[in-house]
């Protein structure tokens, strides 16, 4: 699966902190919630690109390694830990856990990076910006659950669903941020 971002940052042959010190400055031009892929050679950006993805907020998706370089994907803080859901019906993860036995349509509304590295199997990818062009693929019969990172992005695209006519639609809340269970992806 290619990796969509919106942004790249070239940091090849930087040492600690250059890695950190760009990157900070790029994302600050980005808007919330986009992808932005940090090619560096220093084995230490692993470290220091995830250290400081917490400390400031934004989420550190992942790293692959191709040809001597490590491409860190991070996406930029939206705020989206702190916003209230308003979707009713919401269920947890332990409950999700529960109906993945069931028939039911999962759709992860997470940014492709973040669906590539790691998501629940069997969730189609169905990012929040392009759920209009993907209801098409989904059964508005069948009970659909909606998943992201925390419940945000989550809780938007179940009202979307459900304005859409979609019978049984339920936001899982916390989501990716905590989900224990079986994951697949990179």
């Amino acid at each position: 699966m290619t990796i969509y971002v919106n942004e790249k940052l070239d940091a090849k042959g930087l040492a600690c902190p250059m890695p950190i010190v760009k990157t900070k400055k790029q994302m600050e031009n980005m808007q919330p919630g986009e992808v932005i892929e940090v090619q560096a050679t220093d084995e230490g950006s692993l470290a220091d690109l995830q250290a400081w993805a917490g400390k400031s907020g934004h989420q550190y998706i992942g790293t692959n390694r191709e040809n001597g370089v490590l491409f860190h994907y991070l996406r930029k803080s939206s705020g989206e830990e702190n916003t209230e859901h308003s979707f009713e019906p919401i269920v947890d993860n332990e409950a999700l856990k529960q109906k993945l036995q069931e028939d039911i349509q999962l759709v992860d509304v997470r940014e492709e990076a973040e669906y590539a590295f790691s998501h629940i199997p069997g969730a189609v990818s169905a990012p929040l910006g392009e759920l209009d062009a993907k209801m098409e693929e989904l059964d508005k019969d069948k009970p659909v659950y909606v998943v992201c990172r925390t419940g945000t992005r989550s809780d938007l695209a179940a009202q979307k669903l459900s304005d859409a006519a979609f019978k049984e639609v339920f936001n899982v809340v916390p989501g990716m941020s905590s989900w224990d269970g079986e994951t697949e992806g990179r």
